[in-house]
């Protein structure tokens, strides 16, 4: 058989098995290619006339299709702004919204001077990884509450011959950095609602539950990155953090906070803004929440 005719025939497949898609793919017809491709340790653009080695690849579509297992973990990999990133069940998969803002160079937000850069719940470590590449000049911290997730991201940091740049640290979010200050903060942190939990797609569910859940308004671990983060921003720093759906509740809670919004997801915070939101009391729970930090 064919590459392009295995690729169809497992598109079939997989479409009649009504998966859900998200971790890298949004389709079964990209994530056909991906597990064929990448199965067989081929570039995206290998030659579809080639003959495929169906027997390599097969074990992983029927677990794909019986386990709802998401292909980055069947093939352990995950591509995010185009670079690829070991995975395994031990953190989520790479799928942040701030990658994008990070490939624009964090244009027109991008705090300057920019020479130490903070990614809060790093889990595979690839935000960490993508700022140091986006800012060659800044040094980085990568912090995640997870031994378990730091061992993923130091695998990832040393793929890329970072080890000199990237310092791994494990802390409940500022808990272990001491009295550091950050040109950037970046994370993007647990923020499913708890009933949004209940009903995730199998596929979610092979992923740690501690890097997804946030409590009932999904706003557990967010609260405490904007009440804490002023004390660890520089003077013109910025905290740039993902949300998911929780737009409209943060904007509630927070309403003094400044928040800029480059994208539903993604809001931008100064540390005044900060500052002042928490002086007036914001969000009075995050003195008592514990986070959940394994990005």
């Amino acid at each position: 058989m064919r590459l392009n005719e295995f690729i169809r025939e497992t598109e079939r497949r997989l479409r009649a098995a009504r998966l859900h898609y998200g971790h890298g793919t949004d389709n079964p017809r990209d994530e056909a290619a991906f597990l064929v491709l990448r199965g067989l340790g081929l570039p995206f653009d290998a030659d579809l006339r080639r003959d495929a080695d169906v027997s390599r690849v097969e074990p992983l579509v029927r677990r794909r299709i019986r386990e709802r297992t998401p292909a980055a973990y069947l093939l352990n990999e995950a591509w995010l702004s185009g670079l690829p990133f070991y995975v395994d069940r031990r953190v989520i998969i790479p799928r942040s919204h701030i990658a994008g803002l990070l490939r624009a160079g964090l244009e027109p937000w991008r705090p300057r001077p920019l020479a130490r850069i903070l990614d809060l719940c790093t889990g595979s470590g690839c935000l960490a990884i993508l700022a140091a590449r986006a800012f060659p000049l800044a040094l980085v911290d990568a912090a995640d509450l997870s031994a378990a997730a730091l061992a993923v991201a130091r695998r990832n940091v040393r793929q890329y011959a970072l080890e000199k740049r990237v310092s791994l640290v494990r802390s409940d979010l500022f808990a272990s950095l001491g009295e550091k200050r950050y040109d950037l903060i970046l994370s993007n942190p647990p923020y499913v609602t708890s009933s949004a939990m209940r009903r995730l797609p199998a596929e979610y569910r092979h992923e740690p539950g501690l890097a997804l859940a946030a409590g009932k308004d999904g706003l557990d671990v967010v609260a405490r990155i904007l009440a804490e983060a002023p004390a660890h921003l520089a003077r013109r720093g910025l905290l740039v953090c993902e949300v998911g759906d929780g737009r409209k509740a943060l904007e509630r809670a927070w309403p003094r906070a400044g928040l800029v919004w480059p994208r539903d997801e993604v809001f931008i915070a100064g540390r005044d803004g900060l500052a002042s939101a928490a002086r007036t009391g914001a969000s009075p729970r995050t003195r008592s929440t514990r986070a959940r930090a394994t990005r």
